[in-house]
């Protein structure tokens, strides 16, 4: 079934406060997220999290101060991504906080909803970072570009795909990898049976290990919104390879270089362009389109 058929339903039922994913998964009968089950549910919540910060200040100011501390202790660095930025609460504090003018910040998120409230919310704080739309298993980033990559329980709906996750994030990162992410090992029987139940990483320690990464802190964060979903923090440490960090776009398919073609991009060795819908790049794989004939 195509999902996007569902969205008239899907509406209604976000209005009356469903789970989107759980509404989804059971009409298709699979135990695990999809990345069109993400997107459908995260695109919905945009402006949920604003929101919530709003409501919440003190938390979110407790949360980004402890994320701008551990960065702080990370040395020298010129560039942050963080993956599955949402609506930039989380990256647009954590840059006022490290307060760095020559930092080059940048965050995506598969949802083109929540970037572009993300744009508004970074506005209104004072902050810059570069906003697209793409996906973590395909990012439009070329090898160690990115200094420190990050995610803040972004990877987390991602259950049965942890190793194919971090090996991503890691083909990107540079200097370090940062998870701030599900950790069921801290968690209680409740609260592992609530990660299992909606499909949430398993075991990120673990396989980071099998990958041989190395991960030079792991524990508890001191900060954490749902005492049923605590949050780990894992600092994975990345030989730097001593060239110059570069983190223009390239295509997520081929990761060859993009041209910037004003109101798309365009990748000249594989002839497929990508779209920009009110200014935001939508790197998204999926997104790209054959355009063998551009000039």
């Amino acid at each position: 079934m195509n999902n996007i058929e569902l969205i008239p339903r899907i509406k209604e039922l976000f209005a009356k406060g469903q789970n989107i994913i759980e509404f989804i998964k059971g009409i298709e009968g699979r135990a695990s997220n999809t990345i069109e089950d993400i997107l459908i549910s995260y695109d919905f919540q945009s402006g949920s999290y604003i929101d919530f910060i709003n409501k919440n200040p003190e938390y979110n100011d407790n949360y980004t101060s402890a994320i701008a501390e551990v960065f702080s202790n990370l040395g020298d660095f010129n560039s942050v991504l963080e993956v599955g930025a949402g609506e930039a609460t989380t990256l647009g504090n954590v840059a006022l906080k490290l307060n760095k003018p020559s930092l080059n910040f940048l965050g995506f998120d598969i949802s083109w909803s929540r970037i572009h409230c993300g744009q508004t919310y970074l506005r209104q704080i004072g902050a810059e970072a570069d906003l697209f739309v793409a996906d973590l298993f395909n990012i439009p980033l070329s090898d160690s570009s990115i200094d420190v990559v990050y995610t803040s329980h972004s990877i987390e709906p991602n259950g049965g795909r942890e190793k194919e996750a971090l090996e991503e994030l890691y083909r990107v990162s540079k200097k370090y990898l940062v998870l701030l992410e599900p950790t069921n090992e801290f968690a209680s029987e409740e609260g592992k049976s609530r990660m299992k139940k909606h499909g949430y990483v398993q075991n990120l320690a673990n396989v980071i290990k099998d990958l041989k990464y190395d991960l030079v802190e792991y524990r508890l964060f001191n900060v954490s919104s749902n005492p049923l979903n605590p949050t780990g923090l894992y600092i994975i440490k990345k030989e730097d390879t001593g060239r110059d960090s570069d983190s223009k776009f390239c295509c997520p398919l081929t990761k060859k270089s993009l041209e910037d073609c004003g109101d798309h991009f365009f990748c000249r060795e594989s002839l497929i362009s990508y779209p920009k819908v009110m200014g935001i790049p939508c790197l998204f794989s999926s997104y790209g389109i054959l355009t063998s004939k551009h000039d």
